[in-house]
């Protein structure tokens, strides 16, 4: 659980009672970056967040793939971002699963929130492809 303060805990339910809480383990920073990469969530937008302060000219956007995409339910790699337009696209939230790393065969859906990383025109470029083809 993350609170608005910045705590992380590691709150386990009672599996007789799913609204009962059995333990909660507060997480420092580190123990909460290692439970979130053993769970395969890894923190993903947090870390782009901290590069973008390192690196300038460097910008990540969120992009949901809206209905009527010409790439709704077909492979990322049809899109050809990379090629076109010099972003990466680092990730995809669907339902509030980070799928890490998608390579050309991950099939976008309707509702997919896509993680792109470049400079503002190519994150631009990348919005106008998502949505136009």
């Amino acid at each position: 659980m993350s609170h608005r303060t910045g705590r992380r805990d590691l709150v386990i339910y009672d599996a007789n009672d799913p609204d009962a809480v059995c333990h909660t383990v507060k997480l420092n920073d580190e123990e909460a970056d290692a439970l979130a990469e053993l769970l395969g969530a890894p923190r993903i937008v947090q870390r782009l967040n901290q590069l973008h302060q390192q690196v300038e000219g460097l910008v990540s956007v969120q992009l949901p793939i809206p209905a009527g995409s010409p790439y709704a339910g077909r492979p990322m790699g049809d899109a050809r971002v990379r090629t076109r337009t010099s972003a990466s696209i680092v990730a995809v939230v669907r339902s509030g699963q980070v799928f890490a790393s998608p390579g050309p065969d991950f099939v976008f859906a309707v509702g997919d929130v896509v993680v792109v990383v470049g400079s503002e025109d190519s994150t631009s470029e990348v919005a106008g492809i998502l949505v136009n083809g």
